[in-house]
């Protein structure tokens, strides 16, 4: 089993996403790396757990087993949620079911660090798994949209917290919660004992977001921490002034915490998020890049691990 000898305050457990080495929303971006070499990797880097990424089994029981081999634990699951279309509650429910049936399974063979929370985004009218500028049309929810969406959070948060986990919404680029404000009307809207917020720096930075500021705003509600970096290069290219998701992942929009190429400031963001005191966690460091272009997954995750190393180091 991996030692994990990083200093870091109490409470605080590190995690990646797979998709530093396939991309879950576009699979042809990293498919020829597989499972075993993705979560070998992560426990290489010094990473203590992992979301569950496109190319892992789906058996909980082959699941558990390669993550425990390599003393790994879910740093949370994914529920996409649409609210904001038909019968897009029965769909969520089902996935729910899913989800919550694999969890009470993976918990009860004893994972080093248990599964408490889980991630969720509305993805009714979202454009981010098309071919259309970001710019362009990002969905905007009618004031029905927003009540539905608002009361289908409240419902599912308290159905997860029945089942001893925290719902934490992710905002997300090319969804109709992006923004800052989108952020702040969702936290008004809905109800605190049930619905958290997972802070995701990468999409927060990009839509515009001030992130401290709405950090500090929304303090008590934060559930989950995404730490991913943007580069302003990219983001401030002009030839990719009406590009899509997919091109802007193409191009390298997303970089980790400890690049030189991106411009978030981490330091700052966790004094703000306070690791240990006002907030404890997982801090999970996400970069969707396209492995073939730059170093390989596992440089920048060392290098995610290192900086991470040094900033929550107490001495």
């Amino acid at each position: 089993m991996p030692v994990h000898p990083t200093p870091r305050p109490d409470g605080i457990h590190l995690g990646i996403t797979p998709t530093c080495w396939t991309n879950d929303d576009f699979p042809l971006i990293g498919d020829d790396i597989p499972m075993e070499q993705c979560l070998s990797e992560i426990a290489l880097a010094g990473f203590e757990g992992c979301s569950i990424g496109h190319t892992f089994p789906t058996d909980p029981d082959a699941l558990t087993a390669a993550m425990h081999l390599r003393g790994l634990s879910v740093s949370e699951p994914w529920v996409s949620t649409y609210f904001t279309v038909p019968d897009g509650s029965a769909r969520t429910a089902r996935e729910l079911l899913r989800v919550l049936e694999f969890l009470n399974r993976f918990n009860a063979d004893g994972p080093p660090v248990r599964t408490t929370t889980i991630g969720v985004a509305e993805f009714g009218h979202s454009v981010h798994l098309q071919q259309l500028s970001l710019r362009s049309n990002k969905p905007e929810f009618t004031d029905e949209q927003w009540a539905d969406l608002c009361e289908g959070l409240n419902k599912l948060g308290e159905i997860i917290a029945g089942q001893g986990f925290t719902l934490a919404y992710h905002p997300h680029m090319g969804t109709g919660v992006q923004t800052e404000r989108d952020v702040d009307r969702l936290m008004r809207d809905t109800d605190p004992r049930h619905v958290g917020l997972l802070i995701d720096t990468g999409h927060l930075t990009w839509a515009g977001a001030d992130l401290t500021a709405l950090m500090e705003r929304h303090r008590d509600r934060i559930a989950h921490v995404h730490l991913k970096n943007v580069r302003g290069g990219v983001r401030a290219d002009r030839t990719l002034a009406d590009g899509s998701f997919r091109e802007y992942i193409e191009a390298g929009i997303f970089t980790v915490p400890g690049d030189s190429d991106g411009d978030i400031d981490f330091d700052t963001v966790l004094k703000v998020l306070g690791p240990g005191e006002a907030y404890r966690g997982w801090l999970v460091v996400e970069a969707e890049q396209d492995p073939r272009g730059g170093h390989p997954p596992l440089y920048y995750a060392q290098t995610a691990h290192a900086y991470l190393a040094r900033a929550l180091d107490p001495n």
